[in-house]
Order: structure tokens, then C-alpha cells, then sequence
């Protein structure tokens, strides 16, 4: 008895965006990877629009050029979504806020946080740091005080204030209404897994 074997799907696999992805984020132009590989501008760019499919060892080539596995042209990325109402909620030393982690456990190169504030909440009396780069403070919601050692800044609603992390700060809610707000900190500083 032969071996029956699955019939070849007709949709094309749309690597082309990742193909774009990858040029663009070394700088390089159309121009640059026809040059290396011998390859016509216009076939590239039919290409990156999945409009032809390139052949193994054409796409072996561009790859090569774009310091990208090939595989990774062929996998799914890693997508997850975490729903406000599952979110896993924190203590992050705020008083009177409920601060929930929205970016997923053990994600490493970024965090977020989104908090709902009441009224007289706050980061505490005494300056804080977080360990990370960057810190960034979207208000949503209401209006919040940000205290530096230095001086003060008010973030309105629709505002964001981006700040080194290790920088002392501390906050509290202004205006004698709550707030929500999104703590957008890089690199994550702890994985939220404990």
C-alpha cells in the first residue's frame, strides 16, 4: 500500500513582513540587498509584499544577508493576552491603589502596570527607585504628581512623563479625583513570577 501524502496548501506563507522587518531595522535600503545578492530591487520588493515566493536558496541567501534564521521566518510569534480582569494583582508600595500587572508573567524586556487610584493615593512619604532604565507614567485618568528631589511634575490626563528608573521619585493623585494610570517600566524588573 502507498503512502498517501497531504496535499500541498495553496496559500502562500507571508514571511515578506518579517523579511522588511529585519532590512529595516540594520538600516539597510532595497538598494543595498539587491546589491549584496545579486537579486533585482523590484524581486525583493515583490518579495517583502508576498507576492512571489523566493526559492530555498534565495531565501537561504537573504537571510544570511539579514542575520536572520530562517526559521524564524516560519514561526508564530509569542502573543499573549492578559485581560484586565485576570490581570494578577501587585503591591508595588502604593497606598490606595489597586495596581495590576498587565504585561505577561516572566516577560522580561518590558512591564506594565496599570493602576486605579483613589482620590488621596500615593507612592509613599520617601523617595523610591526601580530598578530599570526607563520608566514611563501615561495618565489615563485624573491627575498625578510626580516628586523628584529636585522638583515636581504634574501629568494630566492624556500625559505621559518618561524618566530614568533608578531616578528618586515618588508620586501622589492630585485634583481630589482618582486616577488611572499606566507604569510602562524597561527592562522589567522582576519577572512577576514570585
Amino acid at each position: 500500500m502507498r503512502a498517501i501524502h497531504p496535499a500541498a496548501d495553496d496559500a502562500l506563507t507571508p514571511i515578506g513582513a518579517k523579511l522588511r522587518s529585519a532590512r529595516t531595522a540594520q538600516g539597510m535600503s532595497l538598494s543595498q540587498v539587491a546589491a549584496t545578492t545579486g537579486l533585482s530591487k523590484g524581486f525583493l520588493s515583490r518579495v517583502e509584499r508576498d507576492e512571489t515566493s523566493p526559492s530555498v536558496a534565495t531565501l537561504v541567501q537573504l537571510c544570511q544577508v539579514l542575520s536572520l534564521p530562517v526559521g524564524a521566518l516560519f514561526t508564530e510569534p509569542d502573543v499573549q493576552l492578559v485581560a484586565f480582569a485576570k490581570a494578577p494583582r501587585i503591591n508595588l508600595g502604593g497606598v490606595r491603589a489597586d495596581e495590576r500587572l498587565m504585561s505577561p508573567r516572566g516577560e522580561q524586556r518590558v512591564q506594565v502596570l496599570r493602576s486605579e487610584l483613589e482620590p488621596d493615593a500615593h507612592g509613599g512619604s520617601g523617595f523610591y527607585t526601580i530598578n530599570c532604565d526607563v520608566e514611563v507614567l501615561h495618565v489615563i485618568a485624573g491627575s498625578v504628581m510626580v516628586r523628584f528631589a529636585d522638583r515636581t511634575v504634574t501629568v494630566d490626563a492624556g500625559a505621559a512623563l518618561t524618566f530614568p528608573g533608578r531616578e528618586p521619585h515618588t508620586w501622589n493623585v492630585t485634583g481630589g479625583a482618582a486616577a488611572i494610570v499606566l507604569w510602562v517600566i524597561v527592562p522589567a524588573p522582576w519577572s512577576g513570577s514570585a
